[in-house]
């Protein structure tokens, strides 16, 4: 699933072609057919990202909201949108750009008061300026749930996904199972900070790299990480590996599903 750097860098991909114009929006699927007529002839005033959710919003008051889960694929070009190909759930163009959305959890067209509930229920997102910690802090140092599923939850952090999480735990040295009760406020402090450091880099770059310089493999000699996440990272997909500090096997494990990953020396439990 992406993370929310990819949504907010979909934000302003979708802003810089469309925001000021009328679009046409349809649906060649036809799953969105109604949601494509309320919004087909109207001019798209914004866009924004709210961890893993995408809104666009109209000028005739409604917005549409995207989640994209684990299959959602946005493609976009200029001129005349193509032909159709496979299950097109929207498609919107001007006459000088398209784009297409494929497969996403969720499309479909809110009023303001449900685009307000949805940010109500959403945590602070590390990449929205102005968003306050305090309450996720509150929430964490109450619970014994182990921090790397509390900074999975999305009503806690917003746009965290498993490879920031299990990042910036490590980066941290801390244990992804050591319970919310043990956090300290300094170290939310110092945790928040890493996370909107690390997801603000990915938004600029388009990738999630997590390894400090000295930790690089021009800086330690040794080859590039080869995965289809691509990015450097220290513990993330890496369970067997040396740790790039210490040089212990990373461990995986299980947690609400999701697979962990970590360095038993430099996490310590």
């Amino acid at each position: 699933m992406p993370e929310g750097h990819t949504i907010h860098r979909l934000a302003v991909r979708h802003r810089a072609l469309f925001a000021g114009d009328k679009v046409l929006v349809d649906s060649p699927q036809g799953r969105f057919a109604e949601g494509a007529a309320l919004l087909s002839g109207t001019v798209l005033d914004g866009t924004e990202a709210y961890g893993k959710h995408l809104l666009h919003h109209y000028a005739s008051g409604v917005s549409l909201h995207v989640h994209l889960g684990l299959y959602g694929k946005f493609a976009d070009g200029d001129g005349e949108p193509p032909d159709p190909v496979g299950q097109v759930r929207l498609r919107m163009s001007t006459d000088r750009h398209w784009l297409e959305l494929r497969g996403p959890t969720a499309c479909e067209v809110l009023t303001p008061p449900e685009v307000e509930a949805l940010r109500h229920r959403l945590g602070a997102d590390p990449l929205r300026p102005g968003a306050d910690p305090e309450p996720a802090y509150g929430r964490i140092r109450r619970s014994p749930t182990p921090l790397a599923a509390l900074l999975l939850d999305q009503t806690i952090v917003a746009g965290t996904g498993l490879i920031f999480v299990t990042e910036a735990l490590f980066r941290a040295g801390t244990h992804p199972r050591r319970s919310g009760q043990r956090l300290t406020g300094a170290g939310w402090a110092a945790l928040w900070d890493d996370l909107g450091e690390l997801m603000r880099a990915a938004v600029v770059t388009g990738r999630i790299d997590t390894v400090r310089p000295q930790h690089l493999p021009e800086a330690m000699g040794r080859p590039p990480r080869v995965d289809r996440h691509g990015g450097e990272v220290y513990v993330y997909r890496r369970a067997g590996q040396p740790c790039h500090v210490c040089g212990t096997a990373i461990c995986q494990g299980e947690l609400v599903g999701r697979n962990l990953y970590w360095c038993p020396t430099c996490q310590p439990r």
